[in-house]
């Protein structure tokens, strides 16, 4: 079991966790300023660590 392969399936799981949470406060969302901020923030952080962690789960070979 490769560390990097394990570390980027977490990154990436933590990455559409925040991104799912973005689009549940999108959809249910009010007109505040904090509830865009947070928004912002949440899906900022998703994308984030979604991306590096496709990287890593890609760019890492499996070896036996």
């Amino acid at each position: 079991m490769n560390i990097k392969r394990v570390f980027g399936v977490v990154l990436t799981v933590l990455g559409i966790a925040c991104l799912l949470y973005a689009g549940q406060m999108f959809l249910s969302g009010s007109n505040g300023n904090r509830d865009i901020r947070e928004l912002v923030v949440f899906t900022v952080l998703g994308l984030i660590f979604f991306i590096p962690g496709i990287g890593l789960v890609r760019a890492t070979k499996d070896e036996a």
